[in-house]
């Protein structure tokens, strides 16, 4: 497989609305973003504050920078405090560290994008991610 299609972040962001549905989750928005940190798809749903889009482009963004999902990011800001106040520098404010960000693999382990998603708990955000990924019968992980 190349990389992410717009069909495929279509799918990832319907099944990622669909199960935030089933589990009665807060607005969310979903970014999917390419492997090279660019916004392949957004969407917010009805009611998602006005920072999602930013928040959930955040999420996958750290993924994609430092190779890891964010659940990972998240536990190594706060083990190296000082190597994020670096990384929140040089990428100009763009990383956010907590769970929600879940990187895009193809059959052969590579990275193809990541997928951030901002509403809900992160826990329930991270959920959803793998959910509409698995639909696209990519493998996620969240770190």
């Amino acid at each position: 497989m190349g990389g992410l299609t717009l069909a495929n972040a279509n799918t990832i962001i319907e099944g990622a609305f669909a199960k935030a549905a089933d589990l009665k989750l807060k607005p969310l928005g979903v970014s999917v973003l390419d492997a090279g940190g660019h916004l392949i798809a957004y969407q917010r749903q009805d009611g998602a504050s006005f920072l999602r889009a930013q928040m959930s482009a955040g999420k996958a963004y750290g993924a994609l920078s430092v190779g890891v999902g964010s659940r990972r990011l998240e536990a190594m800001a706060k083990e190296r405090p000082h190597l994020f106040d670096g990384l929140s520098g040089v990428s100009g404010g763009k990383i956010l560290p907590v769970p929600g960000g879940v990187l895009v693999r193809d059959a052969a382990g590579a990275i193809i994008g990541a997928v951030g998603v901002s509403g809900d708990t992160s826990d329930n955000d991270e959920a959803v991610a793998i959910h509409g990924i698995g639909l696209c019968g990519l493998a996620a992980d969240g770190g």
